[in-house]
């Protein structure tokens, strides 16, 4: 995983009697690449795991959120020696199983009690998804506030961070797969969807207009959301909107008014919280 060389623990430490790795009868040493953290974003569908250094992560793979589980989580761990492994989990039953796994290695789970670079400003912090802050501390460290992040997964959410760098609140939406998997369930005659770019507003076939409500659709109910954000919260304000997740790429690119689409930020946010824990 990953095409960069990625930094050694400090002080070349091994962490051979905590890891899983040493459990397995494999010494962390024999391992020719180390990395500083471990980014785990388990989210309802899926979740997404990759090696970071302090400055940069690499590549990410994913698997059902269903099938994380002991033996998929240490074949992943025992690939490198890990310094410290970032989670965001909003899945909480899978939480005993990261720990259960790490060992001895630490292990930080994102609250809004985490260092995340971005103040909170919100009546329940506890009630944030982890999710939502780790995109936080990301658009804030890697574009700029004021801030949108759309996050397009199994719900959409929108969250925004003011000029003053304070999580502030957001918004969530049905996300598409579960709007389109909804009237494929609940209806006899309409199928599933593979999603893409439709050809058309107007469907010739009930596959195509279907395609054409899900993305005109999904397209205007996120440029009505934000249009409302900017008025209600920034006004003349410039806001740099950020889109990441699964559909992300589809929806996103064609709307003028999302500035970058990037599909790994939670990921970034985790490696930005890794290291401002590191220090605190």
């Amino acid at each position: 995983m990953g095409g960069f060389e990625l930094a050694t623990l400090p002080g070349g430490a091994c962490a051979t009697r905590s890891c899983l790795a040493a459990r397995r009868g494999v010494c962390c040493r024999s391992l020719k690449r180390a990395a500083d953290y471990l980014l785990v974003d388990v989210s309802n569908s899926f979740t997404k795991l990759a090696f970071a250094s302090t400055d940069r992560i690499g590549a990410a793979e994913r698997l059902p959120t269903s099938e994380l589980n002991a033996a998929s989580l240490g074949k992943i761990l025992v690939r490198r020696r890990v310094g410290r492994i970032v989670v965001c989990s909003v899945v909480p039953q899978k939480n005993a199983l990261v720990r259960q796994v790490a060992g001895r290695i630490p292990v930080t789970f994102v609250s809004a009690k985490s260092e995340l670079g971005v103040g909170v400003d919100y009546p329940q912090p506890r009630t944030i998804g982890a999710d939502r802050l780790a995109n936080a501390a990301a658009v804030a460290e890697i574009y700029g506030c004021p801030a949108v992040v759309v996050d397009f997964g199994t719900a959409v959410t929108f969250d925004v961070i003011s000029a003053e760098r304070r999580y502030i609140g957001g918004v969530i939406a049905p996300g598409l797969e579960a709007m389109t998997s909804y009237l494929y369930k609940r209806t006899a005659l309409l199928p599933k969807l593979t999603l893409s770019e439709p050809r058309r507003a107007v469907g010739k076939s009930t596959r195509a207009a279907m395609m054409s409500g899900a993305v005109f659709g999904y397209r205007g109910l996120v440029k009505e959301i934000l249009a409302k954000i900017s008025r209600e919260t920034f006004g003349k304000q410039k806001v740099n909107v950020i889109a990441t997740g699964g559909y992300a790429r589809l929806i996103a690119e064609k709307m003028p008014e999302i500035d970058a689409v990037h599909p790994h930020l939670t990921l970034e946010g985790l490696r930005i919280v890794g290291n401002l824990e590191s220090v605190r």
